[in-house]
């Protein structure tokens, strides 16, 4: 029978200890003081997969303050990006340090469960927030269910978004492959509700709490894809989908979809819901 933990430190223990495989963010510290004028403890801070900063707030149960509370954190950390830099050389190194996408700073609420006055909330706010609801199974088993996922819409991400067609289809790319970026980028936010898409240099990511879809720049020919989903599991086709789980490639994701026709978009949708259910 589902069951809410005996305390929030339960919870809290559990995420931190397998925040990545949960929520696809890279563990740096828990109980962080924001210093003495402040005065606050921040539950947990990470870095997500795009490299973007994470803090995580947890509650046993349903509490109203736990989104006003997240964003008290989450406004002192932007007027502390040094401090930040600092944490994730120490913990990940300089070279993930230089990477971390001040664009896109996330709020990750775990707890009990939330209300419609929690959903709308959220909604309204200028920031990348996700509201997930917990639930232990016995003594072995923790469940993780995404209530609700909105993208932050400030200007700094607004402008991230607009940049998505730049790179997509720049460099004079012929308009077969704009045609066919454009297609792919519909095709992965229609999936479903509070898809978050997010801009970096080298890549294009789509997550829902957790990348499962990453699309690279056009090549001259062909249309790169990665997803999480597990090249074991699917019919590997020479020229179409490839396992580079050992292979070095931008974005994240074990299977390399190539794509050079709206008819390989349509091979590809039922390997992007397989990704998209598996996160």
């Amino acid at each position: 029978m589902p069951r809410l933990a005996d305390a929030e430190a339960d919870v809290q223990s559990i995420v931190e200890g397998n925040m990545e495989k949960l929520l696809g963010v890279r563990f740096l510290a828990s109980e962080y003081s924001t210093g003495p004028i402040h005065g606050g403890r921040i539950d947990s801070l990470g870095i997500d997969e795009n490299g973007a900063p994470v803090i995580v707030e947890y509650k046993r149960g349903t509490d109203a303050g736990v989104i006003n509370q997240g964003l008290f954190y989450l406004s002192w950390l932007m007027d502390h990006r040094a401090e930040f830099r600092y944490l994730v050389r120490d913990r990940l190194g300089a070279a993930v340090a230089a990477q971390v996408l001040w664009s896109a700073p996330r709020l990750i609420c775990v707890a009990g469960d939330f209300t419609r006055y929690d959903v709308h909330a959220v909604r309204e706010h200028r920031r990348s927030i996700d509201l997930v609801r917990y639930r232990f199974f016995g003594s072995e088993h923790i469940g993780l269910e995404t209530v609700a996922s909105v993208t932050g819409h400030a200007p700094a991400t607004s402008v991230a978004g607009r940049r998505v067609s730049v790179v997509l289809s720049g460099r004079r790319r012929d308009s077969a492959m704009k045609e066919l970026a454009a297609a792919v980028d519909e095709v992965l936010l229609g999936l479903g509700d509070g898809i978050t898409r997010v801009q970096r240099k080298t890549y294009c990511a789509y997550q829902r709490l957790r990348n499962f879809a990453c699309v690279c720049p056009p090549q001259q020919t062909k249309l790169l894809v990665y997803l999480k989903a597990d090249p074991q599991g699917v019919d590997l086709v020479p020229g179409f989908t490839r396992d580079v789980t050992v292979l070095g490639h931008h974005g994240t994701g074990d299977l390399e979809v190539q794509l050079r026709t709206e008819r390989d978009l349509e091979r590809a949708k039922d390997l992007f819901r397989l990704s998209y259910a598996g996160v």
